[in-house]
């Protein structure tokens, strides 16, 4: 097949196409429910979302990387929804229009799917992703500690 017959479309004509989405993750935000090159996610349109559903939303005037994010909503608002990555302290109100799709499943290697009507699924948003503010106090905590270790390391080491 030579290059010009390769059919590129966006993930929102694919979308608007089919209803659905398959893709390979790619990013860190997601962790640790979502591993960079290593999960197939199944994102599906749906009619209005929810608090803990992971969206896939498109930042308008971003091309490349970084133009289509994967990041769970946390709060509804009148302008929008707050959203933020599962390993992530800092979020982002996005317009309603600019969320194109839903999680599904998420299949990691030759492993049965795990879809997000599944207990397993349900107990992870329930326990990490809605306590947010706890959550991003481990995080930042986390990141210190790692800091600290880093900046003893390299003070014992040279």
């Amino acid at each position: 097949m030579r290059p010009e017959e390769i059919n590129l479309t966006t993930f929102e004509e694919t979308l608007r196409a089919s209803g659905r989405l398959i893709y390979t993750s790619v990013g860190r935000s997601m962790l640790p429910l979502l591993r960079e090159g290593r999960d197939v996610l199944l994102i599906e349109t749906a009619p209005d979302y929810r608090v803990g559903d992971a969206v896939l939303f498109r930042r308008p005037g971003v091309q490349g990387r970084g133009a289509y994010v994967l990041h769970r909503i946390l709060r509804i608002g009148p302008e929008g929804y707050w959203i933020v990555g599962d390993n992530c302290t800092d979020g982002e109100t996005v317009a309603r229009e600019n969320v194109l799709g839903v999680l599904t499943g998420v299949r990691r290697g030759g492993k049965r799917m795990l879809r997000s009507t599944d207990l397993l699924y349900r107990l992870y948003v329930a326990c990490w992703c809605r306590p947010y503010r706890l959550r991003f106090l481990i995080l930042r905590l986390l990141r210190f500690a790692r800091r600290c270790v880093s900046w003893l390391y390299r003070r014992l080491r040279g």
